[in-house]
């Protein structure tokens, strides 16, 4: 009834087309959470440039298992590219104000081309 909104069950299938495994629910990406712990320990390897699939294989070798950590490598890649390189972003906003605030005082200015970064 698309006037008001409302659907109606017409039929029920009950059968799934590929089996179950509840033992492995935990790792569907609803269920999937990195700690504090384990993004500290990103931000700090990121920082000293430690390659992202070594911090997770350091992370597995501690948990003795993939299955024990709670995560993918892919979720601590994306916590890198949505978190780690925007904090980085804000603290290079932070020092460009600081060097319009300089330029302002002393009317000449030192800069660094920090593009060869961006892609790596």
């Amino acid at each position: 009834m698309k006037d008001v909104g409302l659907w109606t069950i017409s039929k029920v299938v009950l059968n799934h087309s590929h089996p179950c495994c509840p033992d492995q629910a935990e790792m569907i990406k609803q269920h999937r959470e990195l700690s504090m712990f384990v993004r500290r320990t990103i931000e700090i390897h990121e920082e000293v440039r430690i390659r992202p699939s070594k911090t997770y294989q350091s992370f597995v070798a501690a948990a003795d298992s993939h299955s024990e950590l709670g995560f993918i490598e892919k979720d601590a890649r994306n916590y890198i590219t949505r978190e780690v390189w925007n904090i980085f972003e804000e603290d290079d906003a932070k020092e460009f104000g600081k060097s319009r605030a300089v330029f302002d005082y002393f009317r000449d200015v030192v800069s660094f081309d920090t593009t060869y970064d961006t892609n790596r």
